[in-house]
Formats: C-alpha cells, sequence, structure tokens
C-alpha cells in the first residue's frame, strides 16, 4: 500500500464519522510517522520541477516559461506532493485536537 493510498484510508475512517479515542492516537502517530515520507516526495518532486523549470526559463520570457512547466507532469507531481502535505498536517492538527478535548473531557469529569 502506497503512502498516499494509506493516508486516503485514514481519511475515509475519519470521514466516515466513527472516530474512537484510540483510533485518533493511532492515526496520529501513523500521519506523524507518514509526514517524513510525504515530505521527502515533495522535496524530490519540487527539484525535478525546478529542473523543468530551469529548461523552460532558457527558451524564453520568465512569464510563458512558468505556464509551460506548470503544465508538465513534474509539476503536476510537485503540486500534489504539496497537497498531500497540507493534508497530512490537518489531519494531524484534528487528531490532537480531537484528543486534547477528550483529555479535557475526562479531566472535568473527575
Amino acid at each position: 500500500m502506497s503512502v498516499r493510498e494509506r493516508i486516503a484510508a485514514i481519511q475515509r475512517e475519519i470521514l466516515s464519522g466513527a472516530v474512537t479515542p484510540d483510533h485518533a492516537r493511532q492515526w496520529l502517530m501513523s500521519l506523524t510517522a507518514l509526514l517524513g515520507k510525504v515530505h521527502d516526495e515533495q522535496r524530490i518532486a519540487d527539484h525535478e520541477y525546478k529542473l523543468v523549470l530551469l529548461g523552460c526559463l532558457q527558451e524564453g520570457a520568465a512569464n510563458r516559461a512558468k505556464i509551460r512547466a506548470e503544465v508538465t507532469t513534474q509539476y503536476q507531481r510537485a503540486r500534489e506532493a504539496k497537497d498531500t502535505a497540507d493534508l497530512v498536517i490537518e489531519m494531524i492538527r484534528s487528531c490532537k485536537v480531537f484528543t486534547r478535548s477528550l483529555d479535557e473531557e475526562m479531566r472535568l469529569a473527575r
């Protein structure tokens, strides 16, 4: 199972609404671990896109070069990697908020 597939599986489970404290903690640990892999992919994809952009810049004006570079598969890969990183960060934040609210409820119940 790829990193994106694992992230999508966690996202589907969160969207289903059946979130338990154990699941939230498990997802938090998994997402935090996966974030490193996502950042690695983002770094590689961004580098490949920048190489394409550099090649396009040598062919003409900067604004046209940027447009040409943004229609390549390298740009699409870099954009997907960035969007995946943003998604994972937001999912981590959501899990943290959920677990903090549960901890606060437990504290107030005592």
